[in-house]
């Protein structure tokens, strides 16, 4: 059979797809042969708000490389899809879409607005997934998951349940990252840092007269008798003070700890008090101690036993715990009148422009206030040890290795998990509560039931604290990342004891990003020793981040985003893949240019000419190949052995850098044989070889040209499946396979 003599992707990928997917070899249970070892990666599950972008299309290329050069090499392979319901981003959406009618979810109530995120969901969540089609990613669709489907939130109810029971799950009032626009708290993980001018305010909180006359004091202590100023980026926060803090070892301030200072603008008394957390070169290396508003505020306060005072509220407005003038005016609006009111009292030493950087909410980008909110925990101590010490044990590695310390200094400095969200769409507590209980003259007599609140997975007939009223269910819903922790084995069936479970958990190999390392892999570490008693997979890869030309992060709303769907139609999904694993060196972050896909795009010509040279000459020999076939050593030319001792370097060398990890690598070693060894090369020796040799080294010529396409093709397959399998397609081969795909693995 003759190849065309161009390659146009457009006309092939759809059809190829179309016969991957009817082959059924996406899914393990279907593939040929004794495959008893499994193979598993479940996908990092995209956001159903989500579309392709680069970052997808690099780690699906990645996933899907290592997938199909397991599914060559006899592996019984699972490539998990599924999608993420990520609670605030699409809540985000659909309040958006609401906006546009003139309404919003408040109008709708809880019900008819989850209904509306369900049909939102319904049309559009699976869009991302056609897109992986696209790409080339043999997924199996029929395993497909998502993290609100109703066996899913069956494991997620359990988990909860699970550590409820354990004691490890609790209710308390501190501090927590409060987004005023999607009004929910969030973890310290969930926000992102902005760079942004801003103000570094000196305020004068007057000492209250008067130290010891009789005291040694040092000079410099003498000089702010009077007064001790403090620094602050946010003078609003400071009707809230508690307190003036000051390093243990800063000598100028030694002899003011254990006096007291007047607040500004609240005439309230306040200590100066001592502690490491205060570093002494931040402005004065005295600083303003407001424990509802400042996360480090509050560790302060809970070593110098000080109260909390919360002057801005959900919203963003002052509070009734402020001093008159300021209450109900919001933070902006009392930033400035505190400003003059400071001004015009000679309280304001001085301001100077400065550049930091801001919290910032990482789904609507609105900045962050720090507010003291009731919220649910999960406790860290014993989960975080056991991720710390399975890493450490070398039983999960990361790739590269320098990953490890990122991933260990966040859980030895761990705190407890907030895992509630004030929103409505995501998995809602099975916490109920006591409608009596919860009245403070109501005395509970059992203690395990704390606050009014018991456990319940399902809706409770009665009440089990007083036995007389309608328990309501707690509004609040889980942090989408405790469901995502779940996902290498609830995806699996679990807590069911499901053959799927047996038989691919744990799984083998996890690739991400980064940024997402103690947000979800280290989550879902703990949460497989917890719940499998097993790791949940064993390498970790993460990868580098695709950047603009300029070496800055890609954005949508900027307008520096490159579609990945625009450069599939543009140069075919093997280009693009290519033209990525090309630039995979290590965990370098990459620039993007379309140099590597052009490159690629050439690549694929080439492998196109040189197969259809080959098919030429088997046409014209009237030849066909058997992979069975045995080369006799003396007919082999000089030429002959030297393309097959290449070969053969190659196969090692990309065994060895598949193993690794080294995508690249192993792209550079496939695409240098096979352009300059193959090609230009033994392509041209062939061409001498077939025109003047005997009958019998011609034959041992076309079964070298064969043998080497054929093997290069098998070692570009995972890399560049849609032209290869083409290709494959149209090989006379005696004993030919469905697909190129279950073919075996070169070694």
């Amino acid at each position: 059979m003759q190849l065309p003599k161009t390659y146009q992707p457009k006309e092939v990928e759809e059809k190829i797809y179309k016969l991957w997917e009817k082959s059924g070899f996406f899914n393990p249970d279907k593939l040929p042969g004794k495959r008893r070892k499994a193979f598993t990666i479940v996908i990092p599950p995209p956001n159903v708000t989500g579309t392709l972008h680069m970052g997808h299309a690099l780690n699906a290329t990645i996933q899907d490389i290592l997938i199909r050069q397991k599914r060559m090499a006899g592996f019984k392979t699972l490539w998990l899809p599924g999608t993420d319901h990520a609670g605030i981003a699409t809540q985000n959406v659909v309040e958006k879409e609401l906006k546009k009618e003139g309404l919003s979810r408040f109008d709708l109530g809880r019900e008819k607005f989850i209904e509306r995120v369900w049909q939102w969901v319904e049309k559009y969540g699976n869009i991302i997934l056609e897109q992986f089609k696209k790409l080339g990613c043999s997924l199996d669709w029929s395993r497909t998951r998502f993290t609100l489907d109703k066996e899913y939130s069956l494991a997620v109810q359990k988990a909860f349940s699970h550590y409820f029971q354990r004691g490890w799950i609790y209710q308390g009032k501190r501090p927590v990252n409060w987004c005023p626009r999607c009004q929910t708290s969030l973890s310290d993980l969930e926000v992102e840092y902005k760079e942004e001018k801003g103000s570094l305010w000196y305020i004068k909180y007057p000492l209250k007269k008067n130290l010891n006359s009789q005291s040694s004091i040092p000079s410099i202590a003498k000089q702010i008798l009077d007064y001790i100023t403090v620094a602050t980026t946010r003078p609003e926060t400071m009707l809230g003070d508690i307190a003036v803090a000051v390093n243990p070892k800063d000598q100028r301030y030694k002899n003011l700890v254990d006096q007291k200072v007047v607040l500004p603008l609240a005439n309230r008394e306040i200590p100066v008090i001592a502690d490491k957390l205060v570093d002494p070169k931040f402005g004065t290396g005295a600083v303003k101690v407001t424990p509802a508003h400042s996360l480090v505020d509050y560790e302060i306060s809970l070593k110098h036993n000080l109260e909390m005072l919360q002057v801005i509220d959900e919203k963003g407005i002052i509070t009734a715990n402020a001093p008159l003038p300021y209450q109900n005016l919001n933070i902006y609006q009392a930033r400035e009148k505190i400003i003059e009111d400071l001004n015009k009292l000679g309280l304001l030493e001085k301001s100077e422009e400065i550049t930091h950087q801001i919290p910032k909410c990482y789904r609507c980008q609105t900045t962050i206030e720090i507010l003291p909110s009731q919220q649910w925990f999960l406790k860290m101590d014993d989960l975080a040890k056991m991720a710390i010490e399975i890493v450490k044990e070398k039983k999960i590695k990361f790739y590269p290795q320098r990953f490890e310390k990122s991933y260990f200094d966040w859980l030895k400095n761990i705190k407890d998990w907030c895992i509630s969200r004030q929103i409505w769409w995501g998995h809602q507590l099975p916490v109920w509560q006591c409608q009596i209980g919860k009245n403070s003259k109501f005395k509970i007599q059992n203690s395990k039931f704390k606050e009014g609140h018991f456990l319940s997975l399902e809706k409770p007939k009665k009440c089990p604290i007083c036995g007389k009223c309608k328990p309501k269910q707690v509004l609040d819903v889980l942090d989408t990342w405790f469901s995502s922790a779940l996902w290498p084995f609830a995806t699996l069936g679990w807590p069911k004891k499901t053959k799927d479970l047996k038989t691919f958990y744990p799984t083998n190999v996890l690739s991400t990003g980064r940024d997402i390392i103690n947000l979800w892999v280290a989550r879902m570490i703990f949460s497989g020793l917890e719940f499998m008693k097993k790791i949940p997979f064993k390498d970790v890869y993460i990868h580098g981040t695709i950047l603009t030309r300029e070496g800055k992060r890609m954005s949508k709303s900027l307008g520096t985003g490159v579609d990945p769907l625009v450069l599939i139609q543009q140069f075919g999904a093997d280009a693009v893949r290519f033209g990525l694993a090309w630039q995979l060196t290590g965990s370098q972050d990459i620039r993007f240019v379309e140099d590597n896909i052009i490159m690629a795009k050439k690549f694929c010509n080439k492998i196109w000419n040189a197969s259809r040279f080959v098919l030429i000459q088997f046409s014209i020999f009237n030849f066909q190949f058997s992979k069975n076939f045995q080369f006799p050593i003396s007919k082999l030319t000089a030429a002959d052995k030297k393309i097959l001792k290449a070969l053969d370097k190659t196969i090692k060398s990309v065994n060895k850098d598949l193993e690794n990890f080294h995508f690249g690598m192993a792209a550079r070693q496939i695409y240098h044989f096979f352009w300059h060894n193959f090609c230009d090369q033994y392509i041209e020796q062939s061409k001498i070889q077939l025109e003047k040799n005997s009958i019998t080294k011609k034959t041992t010529t076309l079964n070298v040209l064969f043998y080497v396409l054929f093997n290069s093709l098998k070692l570009l397959h995972p890399f560049m499946p849609f032209i290869t399998e083409e290709i494959y397609q149209k090989l006379p081969i005696k004993d030919k396979k469905r697909c190129l795909m279950i073919e075996q693995w070169p070694i």
